[in-house]
């Protein structure tokens, strides 16, 4: 807008120019004709003033579309302004974001080194055992009441067992000392062969532990079952010792059948729960039944009690009875002592009365 109306200033100040040129060589020409002149200099002022004219018009218009175009730029500054606090406020939500994500990572990293820790603390054979009896004891208390089992039980051979479970029949040995080392090099093995080498080694030690808790735990003579629990404090082994080792292995040879021979029960975490809460619901329904005979023998010894009062209140209605009789009798001799007496009063009572009127 600003080129045009350049042009339009330059192409009339080309005109005025050229008029005045074109005024000057008339007047040069015929300087006598002044009515002639005249009449040009009022078209010249009458074109300048549309010029003018046209000119205010344009600049007017000119100006318009200025205010408009500046008007547009500051509802785009406002909206861009907007949008870049938009994108400021983006900007810093994704380095908050950036942020907490940077400090999760270095959380994840500390769990991840506080896990290898206790991963390398594990690998001595009494801390992972004593991990297996805190979470044996732990499971005991989810499921059984505190009366219902003992934790590092000693017999009297001076065995100590990792807990015993209390049942009418007897108590049940566990033990959770599981052997690890064997199952470990397994799982780090490079190649088959070496795998092959340290499962061989790790079904010998399952076998020799099955062989221990078998010999140590399962003692009748001093008040335990035929047989005992061995606890695998982990799915991932127990499925390995038991359940893949059934997969690949004929029933004779097989670490469950050489278990079952030596009443050994291998349980997993998920499965000696199923186990604790038969067992708990057993002891409910057998302290239910402990009850339901208690609550028989008072029955019974209400229903004596009742036969017995039953007697006496028998005793009682004939003494009532014999009372009432006896009663009746004295009443009736009462009616009559007092029917005699009247009579006798009556009688005296007129002999008086006469005696009176003869001494009178």
């Amino acid at each position: 807008m600003e080129t045009q109306l350049l042009l339009i200033l330059l192409l009339s100040c080309i005109i005025i120019i050229v008029v005045f040129l074109l005024l000057r060589r008339f007047l040069q020409q015929n300087k006598e004709n002044i009515q002639t002149v005249l009449l040009f200099q009022q078209q010249v002022d009458s074109l300048k003033q549309e010029i003018s004219q046209n000119l205010n018009n344009v600049i007017s218009l000119v100006l318009n579309q200025l205010n408009n175009v500046r008007d547009q730029l500051q509802v785009n500054a406002g909206q861009v302004g907007s949008r870049l606090d938009t994108a400021a406020k983006v900007i810093q939500d994704v380095q908050n974001k950036l942020g907490e994500l940077s400090k999760a990572t270095q959380e994840i990293k500390e769990l991840g080194q506080s896990v290898s820790s206790l991963e390398e603390m594990l690998k001595a054979p009494k801390l992972r055992g004593g991990l297996g009896e805190l979470l044996l004891e732990n499971m005991l208390k989810q499921v059984l009441p505190l009366n219902a089992y003992d934790i590092q039980y000693t017999f009297k051979n001076g065995q100590t067992v990792d807990a015993v479970i209390h049942t009418p029949g007897g108590m049940i040995p566990i033990d959770s000392k599981f052997p690890l080392e064997n199952f470990r090099k397994m799982l780090d093995a490079k190649n088959e062969s070496d795998k092959k080498i340290a499962y061989r080694l790790f079904k010998t030690d399952v076998k020799k532990h099955i062989e221990t808790i078998a010999n140590k735990y399962i003692l009748p003579e001093e008040g335990t079952l035929d047989f005992a629990l061995m606890y695998i404090p982990a799915e991932n082994v127990y499925y390995e010792t038991i359940i893949k080792d059934e997969t690949n292995n004929d029933d004779e040879s097989s670490i469950s059948n050489y278990a079952s021979k030596r009443r050994v029960i291998p349980v997993s975490p998920n499965s000696f729960y199923a186990h604790l809460k038969i067992i708990a619901i057993g002891l409910k329904g057998l302290q239910i039944e402990k009850s339901a005979r208690v609550i028989f023998q008072n029955i019974e010894q209400l229903g004596i009690e009742l036969h017995k009062f039953e007697n006496l209140f028998e005793i009682l209605g004939t003494h009532l009875t014999n009372a009432k009789n006896n009663y009746d009798k004295a009443d009736k001799q009462l009616t009559g002592l007092v029917e005699k007496f009247k009579s006798v009063q009556h009688v005296q009572d007129g002999k008086t009365e006469k005696q009176l009127n003869n001494h009178s």
